[in-house]
């Protein structure tokens, strides 16, 4: 198969195998294949290797504190690369250079460069899946254009994802809750052992607040792997406030800085958690790190910075446990691993400097996250959120109180069926004061029925319940019904976001590209965390 076109390259991934269309996937290092990826990785030269990184875990969250992460870093300046997952429109949103989406070209080229190292592998019969290839293709990119650091998002769990070849500066766990429970388990325990799954041996680990149950999985895990445990709500606080439909302001003490006079332009309460668990891992990543002198800070013998130890070329990586549960830091690796490259300040003549609240408060006022409680203004006001679990749907409903106190809602609702409905809606009819519904579908083969969505919800309370065929129809429906100056909210899916980004009547957007939008992270194809 040619790859000589950016459209030929999207089709020969899209051959890959695609678990995101599945409403059932066998969780395990068979179905999930580590080994499968490092050979992949191999066979490109080891990319993963040539670059420092941060790695980031959670139910939810977590695309957020990756990008206020990244944020941080471009204004440290340092040349960062972001790899997220889904995407909402365009496929190239996954794998970023700075603010830069990758280049269609340079896509295609590694799809390329990859096609015959994935080829052998279909031949040998152990075929990489779409996530394994992409997550590859992200890593050899941000190789290939000798990134200082990259900030990588995990795709599903932790334990067995692609991503968790990396041995970063930090590992970071944001807020773990019910999700995923066909291939994580059905406790919080267990879906926290799979998170943790991501936490190396003396690697420092970063979480967010957690359920009691979770962080103890979490302790146990990072102590096991002898990581410092930074944990915010703990050793790193915050104060907040909401900037009505706008943004908030908030104040970070960690046990190095304070942080105060903040500004983000992202909405709720826990985009402060966010943004206060992004910069405690920026205190640990090494070019950001406080320095003094041109010294690293090492403020406490606990948290002071290892220097990764050198594996020689050709050696391979041993001792991650491939079955039962990540907890104990299961998913690391505890042999010695690829150097990580020094920064060049002089061949890029950048001007690097270390984190300070100067650099903070400047990185914040430039985060861009959309799809996470994003304002389209508009008549009506739409308000875009991916939220798709129970969790996210009250973090959801909380800041719709805080941000828009006394505005009449009007919600369009879609899901995959696989997800927790029965949760989500019981939110919507508990804490939606009575708003009305219109439920539909997308386009993704996983989506449930709008009609059966509409009566489990008025099965628990919910009232004003309306169906449409699909969401340019949904979204009409709910724009006649809004009262003036009242809000349009967009919720259930990040796919249903996506659709509706691509729709004209979402004003205030940019035109929509071509590629197609996916759900949660987990392996993936045309057509479908956070």
């Amino acid at each position: 198969m040619s790859l000589d076109t950016y459209e030929s390259a999207l089709r020969y991934l899209f051959t890959a195998t695609d678990y995101e269309k599945m409403q059932r996937v066998r969780y395990n290092a068979d179905t999930f294949s580590l080994d499968r990826m490092e050979a992949l990785l191999g066979a490109l030269g080891s990319p993963e290797g040539r670059f420092r990184s941060v790695h980031v875990a959670g139910t939810k969250g977590k695309g957020s504190t990756a990008a206020i992460l990244h944020a941080l870093a471009l204004e440290c300046g340092l040349k960062t690369g972001l790899y997220t997952s889904p995407h909402l429109v365009d496929l190239r949103e996954r794998i970023r250079v700075g603010r830069d989406d990758i280049p269609a070209e340079a896509l295609r080229a590694i799809v390329a460069d990859a096609q015959p190292h994935v080829d052998r592998m279909r031949a040998a019969g152990d075929p990489p899946t779409f996530f394994e290839i992409f997550t590859a293709l992200a890593f050899r990119h941000f190789a290939d254009e000798a990134v200082d650091l990259a900030v990588v998002e995990v795709g599903l769990g932790g334990r067995l994802d692609a991503t968790n070849v990396l041995r970063p500066d930090v590992s970071v766990l944001t807020s773990v809750s019910i999700d995923h429970t066909h291939q994580l388990g059905g406790t919080l325990e267990k879906i926290a052992a799979e998170k943790a799954g991501i936490i190396k041996p003396g690697v420092p680990v970063v979480s967010q607040p957690q359920r009691p149950a979770a962080m103890a999985v979490i302790e146990r895990a990072a102590q096991r792997a002898g990581s410092p445990l930074l944990s915010v709500g703990r050793d790193v606080t915050y104060t907040w406030a909401p900037v009505q439909g706008t943004s908030i302001r908030l104040a970070v003490r960690t046990p190095h800085a304070a942080y105060d006079d903040l500004f983000l332009p992202l909405l709720g309460e826990h985009q402060a958690v966010n943004a206060a668990t992004a910069i405690a891992a920026a205190e640990l990543v090494g070019p950001m790190a406080a320095q003094a002198a041109g010294r690293y800070v090492t403020p406490s013998p606990s948290m002071a910075r290892r220097e990764p130890l050198v594996q020689p070329r050709g050696s391979r990586r041993v001792g991650r446990t491939r079955e039962g549960g990540g907890e104990g830091g299961a998913g690391g690796t505890d042999q010695a691993c690829p150097p990580h490259p020094s920064l060049s300040r002089e061949r890029r003549g950048w001007a690097v400097q270390p984190l300070s609240p100067e650099v903070v408060r400047a990185g914040l006022r430039q985060v861009r996250w959309p799809g996470r409680m994003e304002l389209v203004p508009g008549r009506p006001d739409t308000l875009l959120d991916g939220a798709h679990n129970r969790a996210s749907m009250e973090r959801l409903m909380e800041g719709l109180a805080q941000h828009f106190p006394g505005r009449a809602l009007v919600f369009v609702f879609a899901s995959a069926a696989d997800k927790d409905i029965d949760g989500m809606l019981a939110v919507l009819a508990e804490t939606g004061g009575g708003a009305p519904v219109v439920f539909t579908r997308t386009d993704n083969p996983r989506a449930a029925d709008p009609v059966d969505l509409a009566a489990r919800f008025t099965g628990r309370g919910g009232r004003g319940a309306e169906t449409a065929p699909d969401t340019g129809a949904a979204l009409e429906a709910a724009r006649k019904r809004v009262a003036r100056g009242g809000l349009v909210v967009v919720c259930g899916s990040l796919y249903l976001v996506g659709e509706v980004k691509t729709l004209p009547a979402c004003e205030g957007e940019a035109p929509a590209k071509a590629g197609g939008c996916y759900e949660d992270g987990c392996q993936v194809s045309t057509g479908s965390e956070a």
